[in-house]
């Protein structure tokens, strides 16, 4: 059965979510106070409604209820963001993501129960930053407030040496979860400690934030 999603506000990172979802063949209510952003998205989303989403019996008569998973991407109105949240939450939906304007914003959604707090200006933010530092850093994604997993290029420092050679977890305190091969392009999950780092390989690497730092800066960030 395909999973059912609303998503209240057809901003930017709303609008992105929905198309996203409806291409992937998801079922999309989309919601929003005007009628120019709803008219975009009537080809778009299963179905497109001008609605306020603060108010208790109209979400009810759109059947938010029967929702999977209901994300509130409000833009600038923190307050309407708010309220829209807890009406929900009285109203038993599973899982309800909420887009935060600031961390004060973040820290209300996380106290009236918002399942998923979502950032993305700060995150974007600091997955660029990290990819800036080198070009082998491909990607960062943070799993909490000090853990992240991170998508590196083999540096220069690991070619021709094995996981036994680098003992990242011993030096680093992070662990190499895959390895993609740059060759092949075959992925190997939970890999051996004696498979030797070949050029054009991707490790993916979890750990502490503090970390995953050292070892970028120690094994990942050729020098110049």
């Amino acid at each position: 059965m395909k999973r059912e999603f609303a998503v209240i506000g057809l901003g930017r990172f709303g609008g992105s979510i929905c198309r996203e979802l409806s291409e992937e063949g998801m079922e999309v209510l989309a919601i929003d106070t005007q009628e120019e952003k709803v008219n975009e998205f009537k080809e778009i989303a299963s179905h497109a409604v001008i609605a306020d989403a603060q108010d208790e019996k109209v979400l009810k008569e759109l059947g938010i209820r029967n929702i999977d998973h209901v994300i509130v991407a409000i833009g600038d109105n923190i307050q309407a963001s708010i309220l829209t949240t807890l009406m929900l939450k009285e109203l038993g939906i599973k899982k309800i993501t909420v887009k935060a304007q600031n961390d004060y914003h973040e820290k209300v959604l996380n106290k009236i129960g918002a399942d998923q707090v979502v950032h993305p200006e700060r995150d974007m933010g600091r997955r660029i930053a990290h990819s800036i530092i080198s070009n082998n850093i491909l990607d960062h994604l943070e799993l909490s407030d000090d853990h992240s997993i991170v998508e590196v290029k083999a540096g220069t420092k690991m070619i021709g040496q094995n996981l036994v050679d680098l003992d990242i977890r011993a030096n680093y305190g992070c662990n190499v979860v895959a390895i993609k091969h740059g060759k092949t392009n075959e992925i190997n999950v939970s890999p051996m400690a004696t498979e030797v780092i070949e050029p054009g390989d991707i490790l993916i690497v979890i750990g502490a934030d503090k970390d995953i730092s050292r070892f970028e800066k120690h094994l990942v960030v050729d020098d110049e």
